[in-house]
């Protein structure tokens, strides 16, 4: 089987394939941390009954089932408060991030840089991967690929089979090496004048991090992301027929791992006194620091999107400092840390991707979900 055999974005439910893409489609496995840290107790805490939205209250036990999530994780000053598993999911189950993935490699991206791997962000991804001349990432700087505003033409509809984001897809069933997709995009717009999300962006970020680090993805993550942090369980990424990991999708975490990057960055890149990621890189990463990366400039299939970004991390509308990964199908890691509180929903929503509006995707409403669950805490 192959990911094109899915039927994703079909309307067919998905969730007993989500929980088991390690045993259906080629990885690479990172081993659980040597010294695994499990989250401790804190005090039970209950889902709210109901959450507002679009002006409306609406009933949190529905919209779970509507989406069928799979899991929610509730922590808060890095206790668990809440934890439910439904359907496929469960504390062990490795679930798949889809593009939850973005915010780990953008973690990697910054250790990397501390490390000395990478130069600057200032520096031509091109300097590091080989591209065409004259496509999409030639002489374009890291840092407008972090910020997903390297210019290159791209189309992330869900909904339409001939879309980039499709034969991105196309790559994992061996229609050509994801290395050799990057290396021939288009460019389109002028890097840094436009935030268009653009899963490609983050496969060259990926590839980036092969070529600066000499190692694998998957390597890399285990030794500074999978050891440090103590996960708990082994974790897999979906690799294309070459080796390569889908760096812009790619992870299967449990949710308690899937918890520790939003826990690190709640904390300024610390863990238990150690400091993961760089502080410096993680505020950078939760802050949108142009005009085109504000709440409403973010593109998304040609669609405005009321959300900002960062480096590959999505920055809520408000002033309360929030940020999350998030991934089709209603995957998210959700930051608040003026309530310290951290959030994992993950997520198999069967109509997502049948249309490219809010009805059917339900991204806004996930968000305001776990806002509620958050100001429940307090």
């Amino acid at each position: 089987m192959n990911m094109m055999d899915l039927g994703l974005f079909s309307g067919q439910r998905q969730y007993g394939n989500f929980s088991r893409f390690k045993e259906i489609l080629p990885v690479r496995r990172m081993a659980a941390s040597p010294v695994p840290f499990p989250f401790p107790a804190g005090p039970a805490a209950a889902l709210p009954d109901s959450y507002e939205f679009d002006g409306a209250l609406h009933a949190t036990q529905a919209f779970l089932e509507e989406t069928d999530t799979s899991a929610i994780l509730v922590l808060q000053d890095g206790r668990v408060r809440h934890e439910l598993y439904r359907l496929s999911g469960g504390r062990h189950v490795q679930w798949i991030s889809w593009s939850v993935a973005k915010s780990f490699v953008s973690a990697l991206v910054g250790i990397a840089l501390a490390e000395g791997h990478i130069r600057s962000i200032t520096d031509a991804i091109s300097d590091y991967i080989p591209v065409n001349p004259g496509s999409a990432y030639d002489g374009v700087s890291i840092r407008d690929v972090l910020q997903m505003s390297s210019g290159a033409r791209w189309n992330e509809d869900y909904n339409d089979p001939a879309s980039d984001v499709f034969r991105l897809g196309a790559t994992m069933a061996g229609a050509m090496t994801l290395d050799a997709f990057v290396a021939t995009m288009t460019p389109e717009a002028a890097p840094g004048t436009v935030c268009r999300y653009n899963s490609g962006d983050t496969q060259a970020l990926g590839a980036m991090l092969v070529s600066a680090t000499g190692r694998s993805l998957t390597d890399y993550m285990q030794e500074k992301l999978c050891g440090p942090l103590g996960f708990e369980s082994d974790s897999f990424w979906l690799v294309d027929p070459a080796g390569m990991e889908m760096a812009f999708a790619g992870l299967n975490l449990t949710a308690r791992d899937f918890a520790r990057l939003g826990e690190l960055y709640r904390n300024g890149g610390r863990w238990n006194g150690q400091q993961i990621v760089p502080e410096a890189w993680v505020m950078a990463s939760i802050r949108a620091d142009a005009a085109h990366l504000e709440p409403g400039q973010p593109i998304l299939a040609d669609h405005p999107l009321d959300l900002g970004y960062g480096y590959q991390w999505w920055l809520p509308s408000g002033d309360r400092g929030e940020f999350t990964a998030m991934g089709i199908y209603n995957q998210l890691v959700y930051v608040d840390p003026s309530r310290a509180v951290v959030i994992v929903k993950l997520s198999a929503n069967p109509a997502y991707g049948t249309s490219m509006e809010e009805r059917t995707n339900r991204e806004y409403e996930n968000i305001a979900l776990l806002r509620a669950i958050a100001a429940a805490l307090d």
